[in-house]
């Protein structure tokens, strides 16, 4: 109690104590803020026969940060401060961690996250049983963290518990799985897995081990060779001749991850070797995608930047015997390279070459003729080993440079030069690059430049699908798509404008990891990521299709009202919207098909009602009266029906929805295959709607769900009608939910989901499937969604299960969301 600065940090906090109250409560929080805040030199020590795995992972974060708190392996764990005072249980010595270092973010951003966290390191000291993992899955489903927007120590003291204790991969929980994975990639975790003594870190995994044997998750981030916190150099470098697509956003998501898990730097560069492919208008789009995606370079580059170092290396390779000139037709040196037979130019002198070389510079027919080749190994088995050309002769303008240059780099050659230069570390390539890897380091070596380190990831191909982008520039010039930003394409502008969130696209990329494995991936797996993105959040209306209303007519007196419901049925904070309830009301024809009369049904957020006659016209069902029963509460038995108020103080919202299909109808092109063969003639319908009157707030790319359609984007706002100006509807673009891969129509002759679309409805003759199969199909397709893709099976197995498809009736019976049939009850 005698320390000043306590003291003073005491009447800092403006602490309205009355005086009235025993002189020990100001001792006693004295006494607190000098232990936490006064004290930080501390000492923490960790025990190697029983590893709080929690509390090196606290020490790992905040070392580094200003925060004096240093870490041995030692027993028992303990906390030993300068004055001498000593604690030693584990969850005190967390949380004295996160408090010596409030920059470092780990005990929240404010007093309620900081509650949570106090509540999960508890959670973190019960006995381990099984159930315990179900609650933490539960409290990650659609979030990246436990609590608040990043790490905090909630995240370490559960991952902990969870790696002590178990293995994720046999819960078979998929939040729980998609977390773990995350967190394991993380930098910071595999560093202090690592700093477990091997012994210790063995022990403290064989009851895991016993229980499920090691698997490869994947998901995982390798931790980078030789990388060391904040000197991490990466970088992203597109050729700005198209648009991003969503391959290149798995690439630049991958290098954001090591930037900022590292505290490293991104290197943004244009790759503008070929002067015939550069345009600047593609550069703009590639920097605007970059910033859709949320990716915030260090670094802005271009190849051209270096082109006059690169032609020194270039001279120096050929003075040093290295390079050579060679004018041999294109087919007759790919001929020679494949029979591994050098070229007659091979062994030139220095002296020829060098002259040949400035012919080259200087852009003459003569100079036109030759191109440079380095000097590596004719009998290599690797064939990239085989005197690559490595500079061309190209005697036309450069986006950038003008006419200054007249001979290029090749990107193999001028890739390594750049890379060393400008200072990257690591080098992150498609498993595609595998066998220029080998020639990669041998311009380092050669051209005598500072090691930088390769590593190679899967490149992400998608089914059904062309990512070229010769293929998808012949899908706009053939009108068969509006423009590069149509939602059937997979570029990072048509995937975002179809409805796929950032965040999603994130967890999806987070999912896949650094995995080497190649992979042809399925749609339904990304978007079934993304439902569980949007579903907690998207607000909640109503639309029927225009083409296909049936009136309902109560009997008595129902009056005409209005009332504030909410948007979500589980989430308050989305909002309220105005419902209106009547005497007459509109439903779906497809919902009443088969109704009859004496049909109790469940009108959707009103309650239910009994149907008392109907009248047909031949087999259709052109109107209904019916009495309404909203003292009844049993909903278990009840037909789920859209509606809207047929009202004069309503004004429905005209609504066009729109559905998608894709653009191949192969899902794996082999390399044989001409795509034009493979192109869907159908991809796009639209379905002409009334919408509730809600519809008309919504605003462009808000995501919605329409009751029982599914998901929507909204593509174009509602826009009322201004002087000779007609109204513009409310343009929907369907969202895939990873279910179904059929258009849905609300109803029990339906098809089940919201999905991409292929148009047909189904026939009255179908049945509908029983609840439960409908339930356990949509449980085993979303748990393929989070489990790591595996390679698909050969070509022709691929075709005889899309034909399977094509030959199987579409699922029917689509019912209340539960979400939906909650808000009912």
């Amino acid at each position: 109690g005698g320390c000043q600065k306590g003291q003073d940090l005491v009447v800092s906090t403006n602490f309205a104590f009355d005086f009235s109250v025993q002189h020990d409560i100001q001792l006693l929080v004295c006494w607190f803020f000098c232990l936490c805040c006064v004290e930080r030199m501390a000492q923490v020590v960790a025990s190697k026969k029983n590893p709080p795995l929690a509390v090196v992972l606290a020490a790992q974060y905040v070392q580094g940060q200003s925060a004096d708190v240093s870490l041995q392996w030692g027993e028992p764990t303990s906390l030993t401060l300068a004055s001498g005072s000593k604690v030693t249980e584990a969850s005190t010595i967390l949380r004295f961690i996160a408090r010596s270092c409030p920059s470092g973010g780990l005990y929240g951003a404010d007093a309620l996250e900081s509650s949570q966290v106090d509540q999960w390191i508890d959670f973190s000291q019960k006995k381990f049983h099984p159930g315990l993992l179900k609650e933490i899955d539960s409290a990650l489903a659609s979030r990246s963290f436990l609590v608040g927007h990043g790490i905090t120590l909630a995240d370490l003291a559960v991952f902990a518990f969870v790696h002590s204790n178990s293995s994720p991969a046999a819960a078979k929980l998929t939040e729980l799985q998609r977390w773990y994975s995350s967190m394991s990639g993380q930098a910071l975790v595999q560093k202090a897995l690592e700093a477990v003594p091997q012994k210790v870190s063995a022990a403290a995994t064989a009851q895991a081990s016993k229980k499920e044997p090691k698997k490869d998750e994947g998901g995982k981030f390798i931790e980078l060779p030789g990388a060391k916190m904040g000197e991490v150099v990466v970088r992203f470098p597109p050729e700005a001749s198209g648009y991003l697509h969503i391959g290149h956003a798995k690439a630049a998501l991958l290098n954001q991850y090591y930037q900022l898990n590292y505290k490293g730097k991104l290197v943004m560069r244009f790759d503008d070797t070929n002067p015939a492919k550069e345009d600047e208008h593609f550069e703009q789009v590639i920097l605007d995608d970059i910033a859709l995606l949320n990716i915030k370079p260090d670094i802005f580059t271009c190849t051209s930047d270096h082109f006059d170092v690169i032609l020194d290396y270039a001279r120096k390779l050929i003075k040093d015997g290295r390079a050579f000139c060679d004018d041999t037709e294109a087919e007759e040196m790919k001929k020679q390279r494949e029979k591994r037979e050098p070229s007659k130019y091979r062994d030139a002198s220095v002296e020829d070459n060098l002259r040949r070389f400035a012919e080259m510079e200087t852009g003459s027919e003569e100079g036109q003729r030759w191109c440079m080749r380095a000097k590596i190994d004719m009998s290599s088995d690797n064939g990239c080993m085989r005197d690559p050309t490595i500079y061309r002769c190209k005697n036309e303008p450069h986006v950038k440079t003008g006419t200054k240059y007249k001979v290029y780099p090749t990107y193999d050659f001028a890739c390594p030069i750049v890379d060393s230069r400008e200072g990257v570390t690591h080098a992150l390539r498609t498993t595609e690059y595998h066998d220029r890897d080998d020639q990669y380091e041998w311009f380092l070596k050669h051209l005598e430049l500072r090691h930088v380190n390769v590593w190679e990831y899967s490149r992400l191909t998608m089914v059904s699908t062309v990512m070229s982008k010769r293929k998808l520039k012949w899908f706009v010039e053939e009108g068969r798509v509006d423009g590069w930003e149509d939602p059937r394409f997979p570029t990072v502008r048509g995937i975002l404008r179809r409805g796929l969130t950032l965040e999603g696209l994130k967890q999806f990329i987070i999912s896949q990891g650094s995995s080497r494995a190649n992979v042809h991936m399925e749609w339904d797996k990304i978007w079934a990521v993304n439902r569980r993105v949007i579903d907690p959040i998207a607000p909640r209306y109503t639309a029927l299709l225009k083409s296909d209303v049936v009136p309902l007519v109560f009997d008595g007196d129902v009056p005409t009202e209005s009332k504030s419901v909410a948007l979500h049925p589980k989430n308050a904070d989305i909002g309220e919207k105005t419902a209106w309830y009547g005497k007459r009301v509109l439903l779906e024809g497809a919902d009443v098909a088969d109704i009859k009369e004496g049909s109790r049904i469940t009108l959707i957020n009103w309650g239910n009602a009994v149907i008392t006659g109907l009248t047909r016209q031949g087999d259709k069902v052109v109107e209904l009266q019916g009495k309404l029963l909203l003292e009844d509460k049993n909903f278990k038995d009840t037909l789920k029906v859209t509606w809207l108020a047929d009202v004069p103080e309503q004004t429905v919202t005209p609504t066009v929805c729109t559905y998608f299909d894709n653009l191949i109808t192969k899902e794996v092109l082999t390399k044989d295959d001409n795509f034009r063969d493979y192109v869907n003639d159908k991809t796009k319908w639209q379905d002409e709607m009334l919408g509730d009157a809600s519809l008309v707030n919504v605003k462009k790319s808000e995501i919605i769900q329409l009751q029982r359609r599914g998901f929507f984007i909204c593509d174009q706002p509602y826009t009322p009608a201004s002087g000779d100006k007609l109204a513009s509807p409310c343009v929907l673009f369907a969202i895939p939910d990873g279910h179904s891969k059929t258009k849905p129509t609300a109803g029990l002759k339906a098809e089940a989901g919201a999905a991409a679309g292929k148009g047909g409805r189904t026939k009255k003759e179908e049945k509908a499937p029983k609840a439960g199969a409908e339930k356990k199909k949509e449980k085993k397709q979303e748990k393929a969604a989070a489990k790591d893709a595996s390679p698909k099976e050969a070509p022709k197995k691929e075709a005889a299960k899309k034909e399977a498809k094509k030959e199987a009736k579409p699922a029917a019976a689509a019912t209340a969301s539960g979400g939906d049939a909650a808000a009912a009850a």
